[in-house]
């Protein structure tokens, strides 16, 4: 059994990393409300924006773009969403076992066909790990999204897929639903899919100045962009919360480890008293 010395020492310890992990918890509860207020603020302007652009298509049945050009993949640039820092549970870890499964399933390309851009330090350091080199540093949006930041990687991606240096770009990101739940999430970006009208719908009959092709290709990029933004501010507003609740579990495990540690503790004072007074009794009778 442990010495009283060593409990006492080991609950100021416990205690003092209970201290810490409490204090992160609430600096990550406040920034989590301000990235919450962010997304939820800026996701409805995201959606009215894919309905206008579908309610555009409806009443434009041939319209095509560059943008949704489907060609046979040769390369592949993965955009991927991850943290600077830990301590937020299995969130950059799941991350990075998605990205894994991901580029398996394009092997056949070869290293050299498939692009990563890693937005934060965690997965940049985990797409090196599994052999390629970030195409550039995009660690300073993971923790201050920047819309300007993200218009530029957007840009990028489609001058790349314009330029026909890549086929197709995938996204992975955690989507935010709430303080407790936060969904990874895998998705093409391009090729951009027009959805058609379906049989039996109604035809919005739109007055389009200068024509409906050039508003058509001022939309789709516009879109896009704001697709970045948003997986941005969703991973940015996932990763507060589950620092939040990895801070709330490992602080309400310091209380059960020191509950554990109090008890043995008295146990151990209480046995330490007993033995000093069973030697003087034993004293006393000789």
């Amino acid at each position: 059994m442990a010495s009283l010395k060593e409990i006492k020492s080991r609950i100021q310890s416990v205690k003092s990393t209970q201290k810490i992990t409490s204090a992160m918890k609430m600096v990550s509860s406040a920034k989590l409300r301000k990235a919450q207020k962010t997304i939820e603020n800026f996701f409805p302007y995201e959606q009215r924006l894919n309905g206008l652009l579908g309610n555009f298509l409806s009443a434009e049945a041939d319209s095509t773009s560059i943008f949704s050009e489907v060609r046979d993949v040769k390369r592949v640039a993965i955009v991927v969403f991850s943290s600077n820092s830990s301590l937020c549970g299995g969130f950059n870890s799941n991350v990075a076992k998605r990205l894994s499964q991901t580029i398996s399933t394009y092997q056949s390309l070869g290293r050299e066909h498939i692009l990563i851009f890693p937005v934060g330090k965690k997965v940049a350091k985990a797409s090196r790990k599994l052999g390629f080199e970030p195409y550039s540093d995009f660690e300073a949006m993971a923790d201050k999204p920047s819309y300007t930041a993200a218009l530029s990687l957007a840009d990028d991606l489609m001058q790349l897929f314009l330029n026909k240096d890549i086929d197709k770009v995938e996204l992975i990101y955690h989507h935010f639903k709430s303080k407790s739940s936060q969904v990874l999430t895998s998705e093409v970006l391009l090729p951009i899919q027009l959805n058609k009208p379906t049989k039996g719908t109604i035809a919005l009959d739109y007055l389009v100045e200068p024509d409906r092709q050039t508003i058509l290709e001022e939309l789709i990029p516009m879109v896009l962009r704001l697709k970045i933004y948003t997986a941005l501010l969703d991973s940015n507003a996932s990763e507060y919360a589950a620092r939040t609740m990895a801070m709330q579990i490992a602080t309400d495990n310091a209380d059960d480890i020191l509950q554990d540690l109090s008890l043995l503790y008295n146990k151990s004072r209480q046995q330490a008293i007993t033995n000093e007074l069973l030697d003087i009794l034993g004293g006393s009778f000789k």
